[in-house]
């Protein structure tokens, strides 16, 4: 019988998008009825600090949902610096090396998340001494993504990076891709019967299972007559939140338009400032937020929010944040080009488009959904049933156990 062990620097009760989507796998591979166990750090992220009942521990058992957790410690400090974030990243590398070594046998199908692309050095060097059969899942190009971004610009460190990146493919039994962009680059490496599409989607028995918050408007002083437009994840640099912003300053003569963003990051205290510089009285931010109050968030609002920068790299993006805003029949506002696009908006009519930090056409695309309840309550209509059909979490997982059983049999 296959056994699966997942190795990853994020997972609950951290909340976001790989803490999310890793757990839902190993949830629906379990109830397929294969084992499942996952390797992973004490919980810190966002805030890069360790939380209550993890700290001053060098190695935890514990089982979240049924799964067994084995987490050990690593460094973690919060700064924008990128050498303390390297070395948050390879703590984590050496101290999962004795987990793995422990727990890690011959022929388990042996599952890295990547980023951190760092991770893969671990995973390889396990996976060769156990024989396992290492799974590469990348939810992000590495250095591809930080390079594009501008977040690292060093040609040295870049090259070396890009060689790490190959060899770790080369190394890799399977190549997984959460895109179908990132696919698309993984097949340059690996033969496509070696490269599967891993893709994000929706936990539906997590939903159904739910108690939803029904009063959150009322409870957090909005009305039945605010047209809610929500954001929740990271408030990063990547995301392009300025352009929510100056929309919202175009916008503010609307009274009963509001913008909700949830979550924390790097740019927050930028923005903050913009918005009382601005004087905005309609934006709010809220802290990050567990999963389960999130969902109650985006249940009470009227559209969902999803931006991008206006980069290349993107194109190829897929934010995980559609997936539940569309679940709950809530429209998107999608300023993310390329194969989001063309999902959800071309294929799926799961919203509106607009051009990537474009505030003035975002305006445009807010007033038209405003201004058409109608059009606003198709589009949600029309998005659930689309994810339903085509990313549900408990089908993704029973092919990707097929797949494994083609590839390793």
């Amino acid at each position: 019988m296959m056994r699966f062990i997942i190795l990853t620097q994020y997972y609950l009760p951290e909340t976001g998008a790989p803490q999310n989507r890793l757990s839902s796998l190993a949830e629906n591979i379990q109830q397929l009825g294969y084992p499942v166990s996952i390797i992973t750090a004490m919980p810190n992220y966002p805030k890069m600090k360790i939380f209550d009942g993890y700290k001053n521990k060098l190695y935890l058992n514990e089982k979240i949902n049924n799964i067994p957790v084995r987490r050990v410690w690593l460094f973690t400090k919060y700064s924008s610096s990128k050498f303390i974030r390297l070395l948050n990243y390879l703590s984590f590398c050496f101290t999962s090396i004795l987990v793995c070594l422990t727990h890690v046998k011959k022929n388990d199908i042996f599952i890295c998340e990547s980023p951190p692309l760092f991770l893969g050095i671990t995973a390889v060097f396990i996976s060769k001494i156990k024989r396992a059969k290492l799974v590469f899942n990348v939810s992000d190009l590495w250095p591809e993504s930080v390079e594009k971004v501008g977040l690292l610009t060093n040609r040295k460190a870049l090259k070396i990076l890009y060689k790490l990146e190959k060899w770790i493919y080369d190394c890799s039994h399977l190549l997984t891709g959460q895109t179908q962009g990132i696919v698309a680059e993984l097949s340059k490496h690996k033969s496509p019967e070696k490269v599967f599409w891993l893709k994000n989607g929706v936990d539906y028995s997590f939903i159904q299972n739910l108690e939803i918050q029904k009063k959150w408007r009322t409870e957090n002083n909005f009305s039945d007559d605010d047209f809610l437009i929500v954001y929740g994840g990271v408030i990063g640099f990547a995301q392009a939140l300025h352009t929510i912003l100056e929309s919202a300053d175009m916008i503010k003569s609307f009274v009963h338009i509001k913008f909700v963003l949830v979550g924390d990051g790097p740019e927050k205290e930028r923005l903050v400032k913009m918005k009382n510089d601005l004087s905005l009285s309609n934006v709010f931010f809220l802290p990050n937020t567990p999963r389960e109050k999130m969902l109650s968030i985006i249940n009470a609002s009227n559209v969902s929010i999803v931006p991008l920068k206006k980069i290349d790299h993107f194109l190829g993006a897929i934010p995980s944040k559609i997936f539940e805003a569309l679940a709950f029949k809530k429209p998107i506002l999608l300023g993310v080009d390329g194969e989001a696009k063309e999902l959800f908006i071309d294929n799926g009519n799961c919203g509106v488009y607009f051009e990537p930090e474009n505030a003035k056409e975002l305006t445009e695309k807010i007033l038209l959904l405003y201004n058409d309840p109608h059009l606003t309550k198709q589009l949600g209509e029309n998005g659930e049933q689309y994810v339903k059909k085509n990313f549900d979490r408990k089908k993704i997982a029973f092919d990707f156990t097929e797949f494994c059983k083609q590839v390793f049999k």
